[in-house]
């Protein structure tokens, strides 16, 4: 695929995800799909998650432990079938409406027109202090 048509796969993905259609975002992802991100121990959805089936689970881990005030790619990159998007997002931990902000990269191989790998990249540190119960408790 040419990278512009990758870089509308990664559109249409965010898109869905900002309508809330998780349904439709799952069918741009291939079905051996690995999906990582930072922060695991320290941000309850973090980690790496395989399969539809897997990415699912980490999406329903999002809707219950994480809300976004603001979500906003911004900047897409393309190279050959790798699309990086850059952006930002607003947010509380459900556990204790605690806030965070962070800029980050998200990096997607895509292959006959399906994410085969994701990968973010972020500050967990200015994250996961939102989501530790016991600094809340303290605080």
């Amino acid at each position: 695929m040419a990278e512009q048509d990758n870089i509308k796969v990664v559109q249409e993905a965010y898109a869905s995800f900002g309508r809330g259609d998780i349904e439709a975002l799952l069918g741009s992802l291939d079905e051996n799909v690995e999906w990582v991100l930072p922060g695991e121990g320290l941000i309850p959805q973090a980690g790496t998650y395989h399969g539809r089936d897997g990415v699912a689970r980490f999406f329903q881990l999002l809707s219950e432990t994480t809300e976004f005030a603001t979500f906003e790619p911004g900047e897409f990159v393309a190279q050959g079938d790798h699309v990086v998007a850059l952006g930002t997002y607003k947010g509380s931990a459900r556990a204790t409406g605690r806030t965070f902000e962070a800029n980050w990269a998200m990096s997607f191989v895509i292959r006959d027109g399906k994410v085969v790998k994701f990968r973010e990249y972020t500050d967990t540190g200015a994250i996961a202090p939102a989501f530790a119960v016991s600094a809340a408790a303290s605080a």
